[in-house]
């Protein structure tokens, strides 16, 4: 019987049990903090490479024929398929965009706006590309298939 009292106030293994009990839900937070972290590098690397492929309209004639060769730099510099980034180009004249429909873009862009009419031309491009985490999480705005959509997007008034 004193055997059993000694043993029931004896507290050298309860450290261990502790940390048996703590190191799954420690291992987890450390495992959501990496991905967190690779999926938010990720979205930083298409938000660097739409700036650097908007940094090329800003060194060259502020022409349509220019923003053509946009979309090559984005996909280059993002490693994305063409259908992934969206180059935008639009005149707005006091404001009010002059863009009729994509079609015409080109078009609208090269227009000039009435006298005495503020306008500006701007452009913008938009980079998709999907992440999957390291461990599939079918939550927090994630697609059906456990990856998600990170954007990457950059625009400059040209003129």
């Amino acid at each position: 019987m004193n055997r059993l009292l000694h043993i029931s106030r004896d507290e050298r293994g309860t450290s261990i049990i502790e940390m048996a009990l703590m190191l799954p839900i420690l291992a987890t937070f450390v495992v959501g903090m990496v991905d967190v972290s690779r999926g938010y590098s990720a979205k930083l690397l298409l938000e660097q490479a739409a700036q650097r492929s908007i940094e090329k309209a800003m060194n060259g004639k502020k022409e349509t024929a220019l923003f053509q060769t946009l979309k090559n730099e984005a996909m280059a510099a993002a490693e994305v398929s063409e259908n992934a980034v969206t180059v935008r180009y639009w005149l707005e004249c006091g404001g009010v965009s002059q863009n009729t429909s994509p079609s015409t873009m080109e078009a609208d862009y090269g227009r000039k706006c009435p006298d005495n009419i503020a306008y500006a031309r701007y452009v913008n491009i938009r980079i998709q590309k999907s992440f999957t985490p390291m461990f599939s999480a079918k939550m927090l705005g994630a697609n059906a298939d456990g990856t998600y959509t990170l954007i990457g997007e950059s625009g400059v008034r040209v003129q």
